[in-house]
């Protein structure tokens, strides 16, 4: 059910972020800045798309796609990627693969905030993010 994910978000707090875009690849220039940015993330669908666009000073960037079917990905550190979003229970579950590597955005809605833990190699950044 996506409904609980609809609306905008502002993030509120972030752990280990820097670390997990380093296992990305990120350089470290730009993961410092990535890191002290709070962004706003809006969630909306229209039937059976759905859309999830980021905003920040950094960059903004949105992708639409339909639940549970693969597609290609530009991510905000413009890695080339493809990606499948599912709904697993209570968790919109966002896995990307490239050049053999894999990462996993996984959402729950947590107390009325949207908790995103992301994870690579064993590195798990956990970002809360407040409805407004």
């Amino acid at each position: 059910m996506i409904e609980p994910f609809l609306g905008t978000w502002k993030l509120e707090s972030s752990e280990n972020f820097e670390e997990y875009l380093e296992q990305l690849g990120v350089p470290v220039t730009i993961r410092h800045l990535a890191a002290l940015e709070k962004p706003k993330i809006s969630i909306s669908a229209n039937e059976d798309k759905v859309s999830i666009k980021t905003e920040s000073s950094f960059k903004n960037f949105e992708i639409s796609f339909k639940l549970g079917e693969e597609f290609d990905e530009t991510t905000a550190d413009n890695r080339k990627v493809k990606s499948i979003i599912t709904l697993d229970g209570d968790s919109l579950v966002h896995v990307q693969k490239w050049l053999g590597k894999e990462t996993t955005i996984k959402r729950q809605i947590v107390d009325g905030k949207m908790v995103a833990k992301h994870t690579m190699n064993n590195v798990v950044s956990t970002r809360v993010y407040k409805k407004v």
